[in-house]
């Protein structure tokens, strides 16, 4: 397990993440992260999860209308 620490920032307050956390997801400075809050916790991510809902969207309007996408491809 992978520990950090939170730490001053100015007037806010942040954490530094581990390097290899940073290499794994291959995150860069500027990226935008998501933070969840869940009955166990808290949950960091890259994903957003505004976009699983999305896609999840899209994938019923896609089996729906499947013919129809494949001609407007065309």
């Amino acid at each position: 397990m992978l520990k950090t620490a939170v730490r001053r920032v100015g007037n806010s307050l942040g954490i530094t993440l581990p390097r290899a956390i940073v290499e794994n997801y291959h995150l860069n400075e500027g990226d935008e992260l998501h933070l969840i809050e869940t009955g166990d916790g808290l949950i960091l991510t890259p994903f957003d999860p505004t976009f699983a809902e999305w896609a999840k969207a899209y994938e019923k309007t896609n089996k729906r209308y499947r013919n129809t996408l494949r001609a407007l491809a065309k």
